[in-house]
């Protein structure tokens, strides 16, 4: 019988705490990111430039849909 990553429920609190940790630092950089405009001037852009954050805004919907039951996930 293969073990459960999870012995106990401490165990599964304890690494949901971590993984949300991780999860909010990667948010505040992407907010600390986004105020700096992605570190773009807006003499930089260019459709480059917007097709990245087009790429980066597709990956979040999908992380906001999933976790609201939205879109695709509705």
């Amino acid at each position: 019988m293969v073990k459960s990553r999870y012995v106990s429920r401490d165990a599964a609190v304890a690494a949901f705490v971590k993984s949300k940790a991780d999860v909010d630092a990667i948010l505040a950089r992407l907010v600390a990111h986004s105020a700096d405009h992605f570190g773009k001037s807006p003499d930089e852009i260019n459709w480059g430039d917007v097709g990245a954050i087009d790429a980066t805004l597709a990956l979040l919907r999908v992380v906001s849909d999933s976790n609201f039951g939205e879109g695709e996930y509705a």
